[in-house]
């Protein structure tokens, strides 16, 4: 990885293209694909990984204040709190550069950070919530999906029944939120040392994993969205009724589309893509606790190792998060 100093040289010093935004960060969000990027993309198929060396830049996830807006931008002030997720999917590979003191932002991956709320709360908030809110109330975009054929078509939720599986993490614990919001009965699967939160953040009934596999207990759902998905995620078919639907969140694996079909099952997935008129969108639901993020715990820029070896030993009870001084 590129060191701050490095990327505060860079991103401050270089002039800022037409409608962009240099944005002086002070929190950065640590998800997934930052742990990928760092592990070489191992996760991934051979043919999905990469060409681009090193140094990069990982992040994607800010919060901070404007410090310059190239041309074309309106509706900014220098010292405006605005929070984003930059540059994702297209700039993950090299061109998002969260990790630093200044990232230069497009204005259209950006708005004004929601009022209320810390610099902390606000990075975490980025791409766990984008990809909650894109799978289960509105994909906000027409781009071709990179893992299907079919777009992606959200479901209702107003008084469905809906699993939420890995409900602490950091999509997860949004995606909960986000079906209780919109009137969902919902029942989170997580280990028992996030039952309190679990039921603090809405959640009608909370399974230990652990002790009870949630796929042998459950029946009759009409959602099952696994935040933890991967080839796994199949097991989740018989609790589902027909109509039903599973939205893996990361569904690289599943080989169960000829069940699902014979059951009469959707599985569907989408990609998170930047849309700072979503978050302009979401900002008021952060603002007045309608959705909550969760923070497992913060490190300072210069610990951003710690916070990944964090990070692997997993279980992560919302999101880790970096400040910057």
């Amino acid at each position: 990885m590129a060191s701050s100093s490095a990327a505060r040289l860079a991103s401050a010093s270089k002039p800022l293209c037409s409608r962009e935004v240099l944005v002086r960060v002070h929190a950065v969000g640590l998800n997934p694909p930052d742990w990928y990027l760092r592990d070489g993309y191992r996760a991934l198929p051979p043919e999905w990984r990469p060409a681009g060396g090193v140094p990069i830049i990982p992040g994607t996830d800010i919060s901070g204040v404007v410090s310059g807006l190239g041309e074309g931008v309106t509706g900014l002030a220098a010292g405006d709190p605005v929070y984003a997720l930059v540059r994702f999917p297209e700039g993950v590979f090299g061109g998002s550069n969260g990790y630093a003191e200044y990232v230069s932002v497009p204005a259209a991956h950006l708005a004004p950070a929601p009022a209320g709320i810390d610099h902390v709360q606000a990075a975490a908030a980025p791409m766990s919530l984008l990809t909650a809110w894109q799978f289960l109330v509105d994909q906000g975009h027409d781009e071709p999906n990179p893992l299907q054929p079919a777009r992606h078509e959200p479901v209702p939720l107003d008084g469905r029944r809906v699993l939420i599986n890995g409900a602490a993490g950091g999509v997860g614990h949004f995606a909960l939120q986000i079906a209780k919001l919109k009137g969902a009965q919902v029942i989170a699967a997580a280990s028992a040392r996030h039952d309190a939160l679990l039921r603090d953040l809405g959640a009608d009934q909370v399974i230990d994993y652990r002790a009870t596999p949630p796929e042998d207990v459950v029946r009759d759902l009409d959602l099952v969205v696994d935040a933890v998905g991967g080839p796994a995620t199949g097991r989740f078919l018989k609790t589902l009724k027909p109509g039903g639907a599973l939205f893996p969140i990361f569904p690289l694996g599943f080989t169960g589309a000829a069940d699902a079909g014979r059951q009469g099952i959707t599985v569907s997935a989408t990609q998170v893509r930047s849309s700072g008129a979503q978050l302009r969108q979401l900002a008021p639901l952060l603002s007045d606790g309608r959705i909550h993020a969760v923070i497992d715990g913060t490190y300072p820029l210069a610990d951003a190792r710690e916070a990944h070896e964090r990070a692997e030993r997993g279980h992560i009870q919302g999101k880790i998060v970096l400040t910057v001084d």
